[in-house]
């Protein structure tokens, strides 16, 4: 606030939208998070103990190089946006975006080298 305090028009406007801009947030993010932990214990609780969601599929996203593994993770597990993945990882929004892309391309050949296997 301080830093636009001589440019910003309506000082108090401007510091209520950016509280309510942080406000909702934050919520969204708790939502996201509960809504994380609620997939991942109704997937255990239905099968078996110990027994993998998708054995392939997890072995595929493990496999990956860390700096691809982590946003796919956050994005697609954790349901955070690609702002969000950026800024928990530290890299522009564009990195990310090349990330994932480029991630869901090594899985994308790998599913179909195993489905090509079993055909």
């Amino acid at each position: 606030m301080w830093a636009r305090w001589t440019s910003v028009a309506e000082p108090q406007g401007f510091l209520y939208v950016t509280a309510a801009n942080l406000v909702r947030d934050h919520w969204r993010k708790l939502e996201r998070e509960r809504r994380a932990v609620h997939r991942v214990t109704a997937e255990a609780a239905v099968r078996p103990h110990g027994e993998p969601a998708d054995p392939s599929v997890r072995m595929l996203v493990q496999s990956l190089p860390e700096r691809l593994r982590v946003p796919i993770l956050l994005h697609y597990y954790a349901d955070m946006p690609i702002r969000e993945v950026a800024s928990v990882t530290g890299r522009k929004e564009g990195t990310v975006k090349a990330d994932l892309h480029a991630a869901r391309e090594l899985l994308r050949a790998h599913l179909r080298r195993s489905l090509d296997h079993t055909l």
